[in-house]
């Protein structure tokens, strides 16, 4: 599983249930991913546009409906245009520096 990094997911619950599902192995991904971020968009329509609206009565019901959707989609495909400008992620990313910054100063 590919996980984000916040602390939730090395909880001594979690790393038990790890444990007993030996299958299961976390990938932990660098903060602030944003390839991430697309990805959990793209999982944010599905559920939107398709799981929301529909009644399923069976998991082979929907897997179908997703894969519907999925075709749908990709036979009509739009780009991903980004609406952030860059000015503004970079004093997003810096405001964010300096919070952990002042984070890390607090800890010593």
């Amino acid at each position: 599983m590919i996980v984000d990094n916040y602390a939730t997911h090395k909880t001594a619950a979690v790393q038990r249930w790890l444990k007993r599902h030996p299958r299961f192995k976390l990938h932990f991904i660098p903060t602030s991913s944003s390839w991430l971020n697309l990805v959990e968009r793209l999982f944010a329509e599905i559920t939107r546009q398709q799981i929301r609206r529909g009644v399923f009565h069976s998991v082979p019901e929907l897997e179908a409906a997703i894969v519907e959707w999925i075709n749908h989609r990709n036979a009509n495909p739009k780009p991903f245009v980004w609406t952030a400008t860059v000015r503004s992620i970079t004093l997003k990313r810096n405001r964010a520096k300096k919070a952990l910054a002042n984070l890390a100063a607090g800890c010593k």
